[in-house]
């Protein structure tokens, strides 16, 4: 009799535990995951946790990458654009790796249903790198079996892969790591380094630091070619590209630029617009 109502007992706390962790009701991404939604794999959700229902919109619109700022506030990672509008309520765990641990357990190993491929969470570390990335890693610890993870040489994959952005003084005690839970947002300076794909997996920059053209007119020749050229470079490494501080207000300028970013190959297009990228994407894969 104890060991049935034990069972119970546990029945019990695992359907408490789905309900506090699912998809917000109404949710289309709660709503359709008994079907195979084709992710949007260069969709980036660029400060997702601005949106109203962060993560959850961006997987409504089925991104393949967000972002999430953190701030380390004695050993919690609270998620926030500035220091001035940090809540204690809303962590790294409760906004981003508690629903996902959910979802990859409801999906059978991954964030869509039936694609295997990973979710990129882009972290960018608002505080001090190092002691910031090393409490980071101990919160990631907790989720075993979540993460695609670099361990004595080898990458193995999960269902969500970590990128560490912002700080850079992070870099020292993740080179340092032989087994890892998260890899290295690098800069255009570090195309064609001695760091290899296991390392830094993704190479991002400034567009306007690198670039002039906005949108408005034709691309230059030298500009475009110079997009390819890193683009080229970096896939010929096994890495990703993403550039940031794009145009991102709707129009034509936004449209030309995505367009150039599209047809040279970038992985992964910046935006705050969620259904706006979407609309973009879809239409080229149906084109």
């Amino acid at each position: 009799m104890a060991l049935i109502t034990r069972r119970r007992a546990l029945t019990a706390f695992g359907a408490t535990l789905a309900v506090v962790l699912a998809p917000p009701a109404g949710s289309a991404f709660a709503a359709e995951q008994g079907y195979r939604r084709r992710p949007l794999w260069r969709a980036h959700a660029h400060n997702d946790y601005e949106h109203p229902r962060p993560l959850f919109d961006a997987l409504d619109h089925r991104f393949g990458s967000v972002e999430a700022d953190i701030f380390l506030v004695g050993d919690q990672l609270l998620i926030g654009h500035d220091a001035t509008e940090l809540d204690p309520s809303r962590t790294l765990e409760s906004l981003y790796l508690d629903p996902l641990s959910a979802l990859v357990k409801a999906n059978h190993g991954s964030v869509y249903r039936g694609w295997r491929k990973p979710l990129q969470l882009l972290i960018d570390i608002k505080t001090e790198g190092s002691s910031t990335y090393l409490e980071l890693d101990r919160h990631l610890q907790r989720y075993k079996h979540l993460f695609t993870t670099y361990a004595h040489g080898r990458v193995h994959q999960g269902a969500v892969t970590n990128v560490i952005s912002g700080d850079r003084a992070a870099r020292i005690p993740m080179e340092a790591q032989t087994v890892r839970r998260a890899f290295y947002d690098g800069r255009l300076a570090d195309l064609g380094t001695s760091a290899p794909a296991s390392f830094i997996s993704l190479i991002s920059d400034n567009w306007q630091t690198n670039f002039t053209w906005l949108g408005d007119g034709a691309f230059p020749d030298a500009e475009r070619q110079k997009l390819r050229d890193i683009v080229r470079q970096a896939h010929a490494a096994g890495q990703t590209v993403r550039f940031w501080n794009t145009p991102d207000l709707a129009g034509p300028a936004r449209d030309a630029l995505w367009e150039e970013l599209f047809a040279a190959g970038v992985d992964f297009l910046n935006t705050d617009d969620l259904a706006g990228l979407e609309a973009f994407l879809d239409a080229h894969r149906t084109a």
